[in-house]
């Protein structure tokens, strides 16, 4: 970890970081989406971090999911403590990109130096010791285990999530775009507050001033981070990053009440919009089936004929093979969905 040279003070236990802004920092202010950060934040979920039951309908799910798979979760579990907020930072790098894929960073995470694995948590986590021992063997098993974590309890729901994110973007890019970096800040979080160019983040285990050097900062929404916040403000080589709960994150597991449209039933044919429609939440054959009164075997077919427009996913589960609307499904459904009188 390299912290900022002197002659800033050292940090102290407890209280705020004042992150001082100059105008090429205001310049340089982006926002990125992480699926990675997502996949460590959601196994802090499942870990008990979540005592407020926000993600519980996503949890019982994900939980069904990597039993029925039998996935040996230990490689990535065992970095992930709960309540410790400390992660190692080898495994969540801030994203270069606005929208990376899953792929592009692990690509990361494998290519760890050994320098990064010395430097992260020293001397408190063994699944970290085990890793330096060996880790080119440790870091393909770890990103091998996070690719199947994330198939099993992430991706078929991550339309839904990255549609949120992308709404709290647009809304934060409209704020900055209105109003400055005073506007952008004002309601991100009530640990998060702006005054006079410099940004004070309420911190658990440290306080004090800190520069960013005309690096700007990198806003990442997370979903599975809420009530907290996460900063990453102390390595030279990384953007200084702020991790925040998105707007509406209330929502984003309310079973959602879509009607047919009219519309939509006319260009697909009223069976696939049908099914299109009830897959608001990932199901299998057997539950779509039971849903708009088709066989499973026609249900089957036409699910084949949505994945061929790339409207549908599918994702397997121990047996059972759930369905799920891509972004492009999502964004369609959206757009063909009657507005309640």
């Amino acid at each position: 970890m390299t912290e900022e040279p002197a002659p800033l003070p050292p940090p102290r236990p407890g209280g705020s970081v004042d992150v001082a802004f100059t105008v090429e920092d205001v310049a340089r202010i982006r926002f990125a989406v992480s699926p990675l950060w997502e996949v460590v934040t959601s196994v802090r979920v499942l870990k008990g971090s979540d005592t407020q039951g926000l993600h519980r309908r996503w949890q019982e799910r994900a939980i069904a999911s990597l039993r029925a798979a039998k996935l040996d979760v230990a490689p990535l579990f065992d970095l992930v403590e709960v309540p410790t907020y400390a992660i190692p930072s080898f495994l969540v790098p801030p994203p270069a990109t606005t929208q990376p894929s899953l792929e592009v960073e692990l690509a990361a995470v494998r290519a760890t130096p050994p320098e990064r694995l010395r430097a992260s948590a020293p001397g408190v986590r063994p699944a970290v010791a085990r890793l330096r021992e060996d880790p080119e063997g440790g870091l393909a098993r770890l990103t091998e285990t996070i690719a199947a974590y994330w198939e099993l309890t992430l991706a078929p729901y991550w339309p839904r999530i990255q549609a949120l994110v992308d709404d709290d973007i647009r809304y934060r890019a409209r704020m900055l775009a209105e109003g400055g970096a005073r506007r952008l800040f004002e309601d991100i979080d009530p640990g998060v507050t702006w005054d006079a160019g410099t940004l004070r983040i309420r911190h658990r285990y440290t306080s004090g001033p800190r520069r960013l050097d005309g690096r700007g900062l990198l806003l990442v929404p997370s979903a599975f981070i809420w009530p907290r916040t996460f900063s990453v403000l102390g390595f030279a080589e990384w953007q200084p990053t702020l991790r925040y709960p998105p707007r509406g994150i209330g929502t984003l597991w309310e079973p959602r009440r879509e009607v047919l449209s009219d519309a939509l039933a006319g260009v697909l044919g009223r069976t696939r919009a049908a099914l299109l429609t009830e897959l608001a939440s990932p199901a299998s054959t057997t539950e779509l089936a039971g849903r708009v009164g088709v066989t499973p075997g026609g249900v089957s077919q036409h699910l084949t004929a949505l994945r061929a427009a790339g409207l549908v996913s599918a994702h397997r589960t121990g047996r059972v093979v759930l369905y799920a609307r891509t972004a492009v499904g999502e964004a369609l459904a959206a757009a063909n969905t009657p507005v309640p009188r």
